[in-house]
């Protein structure tokens, strides 16, 4: 039973009280859990998806735990919360994003 991490931003109490439930509050809004199953996972996000409705706008909740066939070795999920879209490369999560007009191209 690996570890589960969740971090969370601008949630509902409730959310707040349901994770501290069943998982530790290290820090506000961050919860672990070093023994949750992946059945007891897989109901735990089951419930933040019913209460997605709730995250507050630039609020969001993100999940981590150890996957030995995920890239990096770890698997994760969100909703809400400003979005990065994370890839794949050679075995390893890496966090995509595009140029902007405010990046300088000789600093690159």
């Amino acid at each position: 039973m690996p570890m589960t991490l969740i971090v969370t931003r601008k949630v509902a109490n409730r959310t707040r009280g349901f994770l501290a439930s069943c998982m530790l509050e290290v820090a506000p809004g961050v919860y672990a859990q070093p023994t949750m199953s992946a059945g007891v996972r897989e109901r735990v996000w089951d419930v933040m998806i019913d209460w997605a409705e709730t995250i507050e706008p630039g609020g969001g909740i993100a999940m981590f735990w150890p996957e030995s066939t995920a890239p990096s070795g770890m698997d994760m999920k969100f909703l809400g919360w400003p979005k990065k879209e994370f890839i794949e490369h050679e075995g390893s999560w890496m966090v995509w994003s595009a140029l902007t007009q405010e990046h300088d191209p000789y600093e690159l």
